[in-house]
């Protein structure tokens, strides 16, 4: 086994490559990423780093890849220190509100338990108030691409780990704009889900109610792949959305895509970001896309409603207890903007919730004219100094284009537009009604390629795009029995139009049974611990319109569930309760049911 001399970018990608050839092990990989966090000093990304020899114990339970290795294996992850690892404190930039809890957050669970390895817990604007990444007793980063530039906040600390290759992705949130902000100062992917896609359990809320769990990732593919597994509510979490599981898409032929009239374009004078923004708009063209002309002016005035409304006093609600019995553990410029808490009224609350039922219906005509809209990240980048100058109209500054996401119930993917003549990064966001997650970080990517950037600031070449199922004509689902090409129940699938995207194998943790008395025969698929094995399956394109009436004709004990394929990726397939096979036969060792089937006959 080589070296973590040997380890070069903490891409997926990279990574995974160099598993598979045995150029590497995760314990290579431990060793590596602790070298480069010492090498790199105090630059005050970390608050809390997972011991070394407790990272290298994970690492080295993992043991080699295989193709049965799970979706995350190998991967270091850092996690903003508002979200709960396990063990380890959660402070929220607030050493006098440190508590350490013995659960982490489902989110962390789900990346864990995919088999990617914690690092520890990075810096953030305290208590997630704010965009500048200034607002920490723990310090404030710098850019990864220039010392005298602010990282963006809140999640500082999680995309310069990203940008300066210290981990393979960091999870952040964002409520205003905190995972998306940060992402553009740092030339990295800020994927933004939609509210209530990944839960927000274990998270010290910031706004509770328009909160987000978000993922850093050098690329759109790496932070979608993070996205599919972390995905999913948790019983008791209120704002959980309960949705069916987003599948990956590929790029639309044709799409329209939002801009904004010249009049509502700002950049505060910064030349170089406004040139970068409209060669990004000119590069969404040339991949397709129309753009359409919108009226922003009610999503400004939404976003106003963040900080000029009442839901500034949504960020005190959790912690009144706490600010009481310690007002001088708050940050000078954390506490000056909480102080707005105490201006507005329940009847100020009213209203504006009331207001902003009518910008959402307003705004969702927006939608029948453009499948996304095309904005700046940010209007520009600020230098450390600018910050200290004036706080809070440089955060209102960068909150321009971002503030009104959450609100609205959007989702939005941040990319990389370029770097501009001064070697500073600018970025842009795509931004799509809720749930439109997949189509964003299909078209992100396609985007991120054409910018003719590095990965962060660590100076290597985006790898080329991953080889997925397509998604964007329906589902992927993957069959296992009747529903095989030539086999009896195939009609159910061609008759709705379905698509077959391929054969292939499911990952060696299944077992196969002969079902008895099912008409047609029909086999059931079911997930085991232990002496699992590969089973042959196809992968059929299904209409997102006719999913339903598909799923309401599958018959007990069958239904459809999540199945991992042999490359370690998940889609949705036939499974089997386990209650149905008291009676059936394993029919494991044909390795598949045509196999069987053709042996039978």
């Amino acid at each position: 086994m080589r070296g973590s001399e040997l380890i070069g970018s903490l891409d997926f990608a990279a990574l995974r490559a160099g598993y598979r050839d045995g150029a590497f092990d995760p314990e290579a990989v431990v060793r590596a990423v602790y070298a480069r966090i010492a090498r790199r000093g105090s630059d005050h990304v970390w608050i809390d780093l997972v011991p070394e020899a407790d990272a290298l114990a994970h690492a080295r339970a993992l043991g080699r890849w295989t193709d049965a290795s799970p979706p995350l294996f190998g991967l270091p992850f850092a996690i903003k220190d508002n979200i709960d690892l396990g063990g380890r404190p959660t402070t929220a930039a607030c050493p006098a509100f440190a508590y350490v809890p013995t659960r982490s957050a489902p989110a962390v669970e789900r990346a864990v338990a995919a088999g990617a390895i914690p690092i520890g817990k990075t810096n953030l604007d305290q208590f997630a108030c704010g965009l500048v990444g200034s607002r920490s007793p723990y310090g404030a980063p710098s850019s990864a691409l220039h010392p005298e530039y602010v990282a963006g906040g809140s999640s500082s600390g999680s995309a310069v780990a990203v940008a300066a290759g210290l981990v393979s992705f960091a999870f952040g949130t964002d409520t205003a704009g905190s995972g998306r902000v940060p992402a553009a100062f740092n030339n990295i992917v800020g994927l933004k889900p939609t509210r209530g896609v990944v839960s927000t359990a274990g998270v010290v809320p910031a706004c509770r109610s328009l909160d987000c769990v978000s993922v850093f990732a050098a690329t759109c593919d790496d932070a979608w792949d993070v996205l599919a597994v972390v995905q999913g509510s948790e019983p008791g979490d209120p704002y959980g959305r309960g949705a069916p599981p987003l599948v990956a898409e590929t790029l639309p032929a044709t799409f329209r895509f939002g801009v904004l009239a010249p009049g509502d374009l700002q950049f505060l004078g910064d030349a170089e970001a406004e040139r970068l923004h409209h060669a990004a708009r000119a590069r969404l063209e040339a991949l397709g896309g129309t753009p359409v002309v919108i009226d922003y002016g009610p999503f400004t005035e939404a976003a106003e409603l963040l900080y000029g409304g009442p839901w500034v006093a949504e960020r005190v609600a959790p912690f009144t207890d706490f600010l009481a019995a310690h007002p001088e553990a708050l940050h000078p410029v954390t506490a000056r903007v909480l102080a707005g808490a105490t201006r507005h009224s329940a009847i100020d609350a009213f209203q504006a919730q009331h207001r902003l039922a009518v910008l959402r219906a307003v705004t969702a005509a927006t939608w029948r004219t453009i499948d996304v809209l095309a904005l700046p990240t940010t209007p520009t980048i600020f230098r450390h100094v600018d910050v200290e100058a004036a706080p809070l109209a440089r955060n209102a500054d960068l909150g321009l284009y971002t503030n009104f996401v959450n609100l609205l119930d959007l989702a939005a993917v941040a990319v990389p537009a370029g770097i501009d003549a001064r070697g500073l990064p600018v970025g842009i966001t795509l931004v799509g009604p809720a749930l439109s997650d997949a189509r964003l970080a299909a078209l992100g990517a396609a985007l991120h390629r054409t910018a003719d950037v590095t990965m962060g600031a660590t100076g290597h070449p985006l790898p080329p795009p991953p080889v997925r199922a397509p998604g964007t004509y329906g589902l992927p689902i993957a069959v296992v029995g009747a529903h095989l090409t030539g086999m009896p129940l195939n009609h159910e699938l061609t008759g709705r139009g379905a698509r077959l995207v391929g054969a292939t194998q499911t990952a060696a943790r299944y077992r196969l049974y002969a079902l008895e008395g099912t008409v047609p025969p029909k086999p059931g698929l079911v997930r085991v611990s232990a002496a699992g094995a590969p089973i042959a399956v196809e992968v059929w394109d299904v209409p997102m319109a006719a999913v339903g009436s598909f799923l309401a004709g599958i018959g007990a004990p069958l239904g459809l569930g999540r199945l991992e394929l042999a490359d370690g990726s998940w889609v949705t397939g036939f499974v089997c309760e386990p209650w149905g096979l008291s009676r059936a036969v394993d029919i494991t060792a044909y390795g598949g049911w045509r196999a069987y089937k053709k042996a039978a006959s």
